[in-house]
């Protein structure tokens, strides 16, 4: 599913807006993980914590419109996406969440669907992109040292 530039830029300032409840400059204190709960039906992306407190709420309309089955695996790259580009922005270097914490992908009864991005200084999240053609290089690189 092809998301529009508008729909891309509302779902980056609803997380900016629920990441901002967590933005201050003081110690890292808060434990939570931040929930994306995207709606097929209505078209609405929620953000919430742990806790369950609505952090953001806003309307996709391309959501709203979209009538498979595979929703959800279609949602997920888009989102996973925009939270790779805030990451690299520096969107999260602010916030009072103590780390490890992960950026979560729900469903309608809140269970884990995917995890989109964790945020530590230490780990990095492995996923299908980053591992695009280590097959074939990994397979140039024996070959290589075999001939030698």
């Amino acid at each position: 599913m092809k998301l529009s530039e508008q729909s891309l830029s509302i779902i980056k300032s609803a997380i900016q807006k629920a990441v901002a409840k967590y933005t201050c400059n003081c110690e890292q204190t808060a434990v939570t993980d931040i929930h994306l709960q995207p709606d097929q039906t209505s078209g609405q992306l929620n953000v919430y914590n742990d806790d369950d407190e609505e952090l953001a709420n806003v309307m996709i309309k391309e959501w709203a419109t979209y009538d498979g089955d595979d929703f959800l695996e279609n949602v997920e790259p888009s989102l996973r996406s925009i939270l790779c580009r805030m990451k690299e922005a520096g969107d999260f270097e602010k916030i009072t969440i103590l780390k490890p914490y992960s950026f979560v992908l729900v469903d309608e009864e809140k269970e884990t669907v995917a995890e989109l991005l964790l945020i530590d200084d230490d780990t990095i999240l492995v996923n299908d992109e980053l591992l695009k053609g280590l097959d074939k290089e990994l397979d140039d690189f024996l070959k290589e040292l075999l001939e030698k």
